[in-house]
């Protein structure tokens, strides 16, 4: 089947690529590989530039010259969000004071009270991921309402993604691939998927771009972190 790949580019990274040797990812060698049955016409990549840290503040240098390097794939069309920082005042969780974790009961984190019981507060920091599923979402039920494609993969943990599936599904009869980066992704995408692949460690480890590329910017290098 004619099929088009839609990547969320942030469960993939936390869901997948984080902590290992595998992020320089040739996003076209990695779906060919995980679907060798299906026409992969074309693979959408939805992510936002992040911010310096100051714990890491070469990350959009990195994280810029691997979109630069996507470039080189003339099936890959990369779609940027954005971020959204904000101060905000939330209660806080009590931790366990020899392991530092935080505390649960019932399946629920335990919020911390002050000698009167009223709930504790601080002030956080708060950077949010904003456009992602909405794209997502939005160029999924445009190939399938156009009949661009006749399945879908979606790369994504995200249950926001369920109306825009069920809608493709249902109207376009379209079928829906998922490859959950996480284990314990959601599991109402996985009972609405047509079809589930895991994925596995050496497909990533076999799918990496040459650790030097050409593109329009000039020649970008993989980073010695990654």
């Amino acid at each position: 089947m004619e099929t088009h790949v839609y990547i969320d580019g942030f469960n993939l990274y936390y869901g997948l690529l984080r902590g290992t040797p595998h992020k320089w990812l040739d996003l076209e060698r990695f779906c060919d590989q995980l679907l060798p049955k299906n026409d992969v016409r074309k693979i959408y990549y939805f992510t936002a530039k992040v911010d310096a840290r100051p714990h890491d503040p070469d990350q959009p240098t990195r994280q810029l010259a691997y979109l630069h390097a996507l470039e080189t794939l003339p099936r890959v069309e990369v779609h940027l969000g954005t971020f959204m920082s904000s101060v905000v005042s939330q209660v806080v969780v009590d931790t366990d004071p020899a392991t530092g974790r935080y505390l649960r009961a019932g399946g629920k984190p335990v919020i911390k009270t002050d000698a009167a019981g009223t709930p504790v507060k601080a002030w956080t920091f708060k950077s949010e991921e904003k456009g992602s599923d909405v794209n997502l979402a939005a160029y999924l039920l445009r190939d399938a309402y156009q009949e661009n494609c006749a399945c879908a993969v979606i790369i994504s943990n995200d249950s926001d993604l369920l109306t825009p599936i069920r809608m493709a599904k249902a109207d376009c009869g379209m079928t829906i691939g998922l490859v959950p980066p996480r284990p314990k992704g959601s599991v109402e995408l996985k009972r609405l998927a047509d079809f589930k692949i895991e994925p596995r460690v050496h497909l990533l480890a076999s799918s990496q771009l040459p650790p030097t590329l050409q593109t329009s910017q000039g020649m970008v290098h993989k980073s010695a972190n990654w």
